[in-house]
């Protein structure tokens, strides 16, 4: 019990991110132009990058949609890592690389309601 609860709290937070961070892409805060400004996403493919963000959070809500939206935020993260490597940014790789863990944590541990589906 205490093992859904903890896998619980953990599901709620990458979703909370993914909102947060979704939410500074699509309404084009001006760390995020910035940061994506500079691997040269424009500003409409950066909304679109908060979007997908906000959906797959969403996704990762729903026990059969729960792989899709981990994977759909993994691997913007990814993305987000492979960008800071080609600038040659470890400390930019060094805040993402805890997101990208929690997302494969979440996966590995499942829904905590995947039974009751």
């Amino acid at each position: 019990m205490l093992f859904k609860i903890i896998n619980a709290v953990l599901i709620l937070v990458a979703v909370f991110m993914g909102f947060k961070q979704g939410y500074a892409m699509y309404s084009g805060k001006p760390e995020m132009m910035e940061m994506f400004g500079k691997w040269g996403f424009t500003k409409n493919a950066v909304m679109v990058t908060g979007v997908v963000t906000m959906l797959a959070a969403i996704l990762i809500l729903f026990p059969k949609t729960f792989v899709w939206g981990n994977f759909l935020m993994a691997a913007g993260v990814l993305m987000i890592i492979c960008f800071h490597l080609l600038d040659k940014d470890l400390k930019g790789v060094a805040i993402e690389l805890p997101f990208l863990l929690l997302n494969l944590i979440v996966i590995y541990l499942q829904h905590p309601l995947k039974s009751f589906t």
